[in-house]
């Protein structure tokens, strides 16, 4: 088709699509090559070769990457396979909880990170001595927010303080919030004349010329009273054109709500931050484990999650969502 390159946005979803189906055949083809190799070492195995070692890896390889095709098929929602934006914010507690948000935003940068995904930081501001008191990431990729789904709500992070001299064990909450980046075909009316536009200097890191030109941007919608901001570019030009694509995927959230009376509003899914709605523990001390508390997954390499191998707990996640079927019983509920 020689007008097919003319029209960047439309080729560029077709690129999309075509990338999306090879990444299936490609998934399909090491499925069949993977069992191969299992097949293989079972009939060494039956000859009298010692192939127990090599048969437990290539079956737990095989295991995780079925986990992660499943995971790609439980992504069936009308926007599971946008891009995202997440907000973090801290609870209650100062800067402990303003620590743990900016560990929270390490944890899904890295997450973007290890699975070639863009992930940018469009707003954040610094916390007083430590952490962050909010953030907001673009993750631009393809299903972006039905994988971090699995993320929204309260995180609790159970530590012994770095913060404090006598070393005693803290209890900090943060929130995470996401909502779908919305395609430009999707209409949103947004009316000069119900917008307030502010300007004013970034904060935090950026060199001389961020900290000394207006180039951060902030958007309130009058209407609605919602207000995004972006400070992450050096031109206000592009602040502008960043939160312009943030304020068109909050209203759209904003209408969706309204039109279905069943769901819970979008405030609503912004549960208290506070102790008894975390949807997660993450406990430091006096042991080392995360836990679920709706799909009861138990994970005891802390550390590697907090690196950003989300991949388990979003997988349980999906599979819950679902089928309502859980990781566990739930008799084995951490103590608070």
């Amino acid at each position: 088709m020689p007008d097919f390159w003319s029209n960047q946005e439309q080729s560029q979803k077709v690129m999309q699509e075509r990338k999306r189906l090879e990444s299936a055949i490609s998934d399909d083809g090491r499925v069949v090559s993977m069992l191969s190799d299992v097949d293989t070492l079972f009939e060494l195995g039956r000859e009298g070769e010692d192939v127990a070692p090599d048969l437990a890896r290539d079956i737990a390889r095989l295991r995780q990457h079925l986990d992660k095709l499943e995971t790609e098929m439980l992504l069936s929602g009308e926007n599971d396979h946008h891009a995202a934006i997440v907000t973090i914010h801290p609870g209650a507690g100062g800067t402990e909880s303003q620590d743990w948000a900016e560990m929270l935003l390490r944890m899904y940068l890295r997450w973007a990170e290890r699975n070639g995904i863009e992930a940018i930081v469009t707003d954040r501001l610094e916390g007083e001595g430590a952490g962050i008191k909010s953030a907001t990431i673009e993750v631009n990729g393809d299903g972006a927010f039905g994988l971090l789904q699995s993320e929204v709500g309260v995180h609790r992070l159970v530590r012994i303080s770095p913060f404090d001299a006598n070393a005693r064990r803290h209890t900090s909450f943060a929130s995470v919030f996401v909502i779908p980046q919305i395609d430009d075909d999707v209409k949103i009316d947004i009316k000069p004349e119900d917008l307030r536009v502010d300007v004013f200097r970034a904060s935090g890191a950026g060199g001389q010329h961020v900290n000394r030109t207006e180039s951060a941007v902030r958007m309130t919608h009058l209407p609605t009273g919602i207000v995004v901001q972006c400070q992450n570019e050096r031109s206000q030009h592009k602040n502008r054109a960043a939160a312009i694509k943030q304020l068109r995927a909050r209203l759209w959230e904003y209408e969706m709500d309204k039109r279905r009376a069943e769901e819970k509003k979008l405030e609503d899914a912004k549960a208290d931050i506070n102790f008894g709605s975390q949807i997660r523990s993450y406990v430091l001390a006096p042991y080392r484990l995360i836990k679920d508390h709706r799909t009861k997954l138990a994970v005891g390499d802390v550390d590697r999650v907090l690196d950003g191998d989300l991949e388990p707990l979003i997988h349980a996640y999906l599979v819950y969502k679902k089928t309502g079927r859980t990781a566990g019983d739930g008799k084995d509920e951490l103590p608070e």
